[in-house]
């Protein structure tokens, strides 16, 4: 799964990065996070087809993390649905109609995962997993719009747009570390990916293709990341030669 992820990259920076047409949220912006968790805010990047266009328009949009369905009765049971696997996306009911019509990219530095320290089943040592090149990792996203029936229809909060992480099963270097990872969508096919037209999941399913061996890198870092009331660049600093699992 992916539970925690670093996001530090300013506004200005992945509106450049992802070529956004339209900064969606112009008057908010998201600080520095290197301990992204479930239910906090975070950018994704989608494309909508504004009333009359024939296209797609390329934004970058502010939304929650984790999916509520259009269908739920209660926005907590977003807390759950921070992960969709890539297997399964078609079938599920919470996510089908999302990967349908409303697929998006969430921008990261890396993800942490955890791994069970040897000798000892109790403790688990931290790993921040990022590109080896030091650039933009753009996990696979789903969004999903869910309208409050408490709030009047001119109430600025009556909609909550949310999103969740796409999974796949984690290349073999990875794969000691945990059996799942963010499906990574490469820049040749964020175009199609995005693409609101493209309704046809079978299409859509190709798309999802996982990262090569040896693009993304791993170390062990501190165990502060395991609080979500810990944030800062430290986070995702590797540990000093000798400290942690020693795995890379």
């Amino acid at each position: 799964m992916c539970g925690r992820y670093a996001s530090a990259r300013k506004k200005h920076e992945l509106l450049e990065e992802f070529q956004v047409e339209q900064d969606g949220d112009p008057d908010k912006e998201l600080g520095p996070d290197y301990n992204v968790a479930p239910t906090k805010n975070v950018y994704a990047v989608l494309s909508r087809v504004p009333e009359g266009a024939e296209r797609g328009v390329r934004q970058l949009r502010i939304l929650k993390w984790g999916l509520v369905p259009a269908w739920a009765k209660d926005p907590s049971v977003g807390s759950r649905m921070i992960n969709a696997r890539a297997e399964t996306l078609a079938e599920k009911p919470s996510f089908r109609s999302a990967f349908a019509k409303r697929r998006c990219l969430l921008p990261a530095d890396g993800y942490f995962e955890w791994m069970p320290v040897e000798g000892d089943k109790k403790k688990k040592q931290p790993y921040f997993i990022h590109p080896e090149d030091g650039g933009v990792l753009a996990m696979a996203g789903l969004y999903e719009f869910w309208k409050d029936p408490t709030r009047d229809d001119d109430d600025p909060l009556k909609w909550l747009v949310t999103c969740t992480v796409i999974t796949t099963d984690a290349e073999d270097e990875l794969g000691h570390i945990h059996d799942r990872m963010p499906m990574m969508i490469e820049r040749e096919r964020w175009a199609e990916w995005l693409d609101p037209q493209l309704t046809d999941t079978r299409t859509a399913a190709g798309l999802l293709v996982p990262a090569q061996s040896g693009r993304l890198t791993a170390y062990p870092v501190s165990t502060d990341v395991n609080s979500v009331r810990n944030n800062g660049p430290e986070l995702i600093e590797p540990l000093p030669d000798g400290e942690g699992d020693g795995l890379f």
